[in-house]
């Protein structure tokens, strides 16, 4: 006899395997909320037999999540369905699916299409502060080695988040070995698994030489092929001597810190100044699509080269910004306005 928690354990391993962290973590968020509210309603999911487990349970969990914000009550009951259908597809029950996925329909709140916000006008502020000249950084430790690999490091990856478009997982895991230098290329493992070419700018191809060559000494000491060598590596004392690859939590360190750096209190949620300009390692990508739209115009082109694979998640992009709006805006009504004024009494 299969328990109910045997059988969610069963499933989160198989996610497991075949998901990212991420998405496996939020299955394994989404069904302890499940087992939770089973408790709640007094079902016992460590002993009680899986196939005792009946639809109107995800009915409850669809009530419940109404606390969440829809989208985070989207994804619970996504994992939720999936775990009914592996019970179906394992033979474990034998739950009615058409049932299941219609209480979703009916009880599951459905998210409106966001459209993507960042501070564009900040990001190339940043970017413009990265590459102002090679001095290196504006600090106290200015002028030290440690601190100038950094910087020349952090430069690097800032530009490279936003010419190529690149998520933060597959930054931190491109290898010197991934980059083609002549042609300006890498090919990479993407989301869901899928091969696919990421092109470099000629200034993110200059910031990445600049790095590299300050880090030479460290690179040739590894002992290693210097093709197996991480793109970006860690450079604290944890990692002393050793070439070590950046974590995705580091990535997000450095957006954090260099943001602060270059914006100042307007960018630090503990000042309490003004509007807070929130801007992390995801922001460059959203960046990286608006650029490719407002020079192209083509939104084929975009989708390529963002590697979105349904269209319609490039198309979130391709609205007008405020500015733009606000521009037109004038010169349909303000300036003829102007032109007229003269023919009201």
């Amino acid at each position: 006899m299969t328990t109910i928690q045997q059988a969610i354990r069963q499933y989160l391993s198989m996610v497991d395997g075949a998901r990212s962290k991420n998405t496996s973590d939020t299955y394994g968020f989404a069904l302890r909320a499940f087992s939770a509210l089973l408790a709640d309603n007094k079902i016992d999911a460590e002993n009680a037999p899986v196939d005792e487990l009946g639809e109107e349970a995800v009915g409850w969990f669809a009530a419940w999540l109404k606390e969440l914000a829809p989208a985070t009550e989207q994804l619970y009951l996504q994992a939720t369905v999936g775990f009914y259908e592996y019970l179906a597809a394992e033979g474990l029950s034998s739950p009615n699916l058409h049932r299941v996925r219609q209480l979703v329909r009916m009880r599951g709140r459905k998210t409106g299409q966001r459209l993507p916000q960042f501070p564009r006008e900040a990001i190339e502020s940043v970017l413009e502060y990265m590459l102002k000249g090679d001095e290196g950084p504006r600090t106290e430790d200015e002028g030290t080695p440690a601190e100038k690999l950094r910087f020349l490091r952090d430069r690097a990856f800032l530009v490279t988040l936003a010419d190529t478009g690149l998520r933060v997982h597959e930054i931190c895991g491109l290898r010197r070995g991934d980059v083609d230098w002549n042609e300006g290329r890498a090919i990479i493992i993407g989301k869901g698994d899928k091969q696919a070419v990421i092109r470099f700018s000629s200034r993110s191809l200059s910031a990445l030489k600049d790095y590299l060559s300050a880090r030479a000494k460290l690179d040739g000491g590894s002992g290693r092929p210097l093709g197996s060598l991480p793109l970006f590596a860690r450079h604290d004392k944890g990692a002393g001597k050793k070439v070590k690859p950046m974590t995705t939590a580091t990535g997000r360190h450095i957006v954090e810190d260099r943001v602060r750096e270059a914006l100042g209190d307007e960018s630090d949620p503990a000042t309490g100044s003004g509007q807070v300009i929130n801007i992390t390692p995801h922001s460059f990508r959203h960046y990286f699509v608006t650029t490719v739209l407002r020079a192209s115009g083509n939104l084929k082109l975009a989708q390529e080269l963002a590697r979105h694979t349904n269209i319609s998640v490039t198309q979130r992009y391709a609205h007008l910004s405020d500015d733009e709006l606000d521009k037109g805006y004038f010169e349909i009504f303000e300036k003829g306005a102007d032109k007229s004024e003269s023919g009201f009494a």
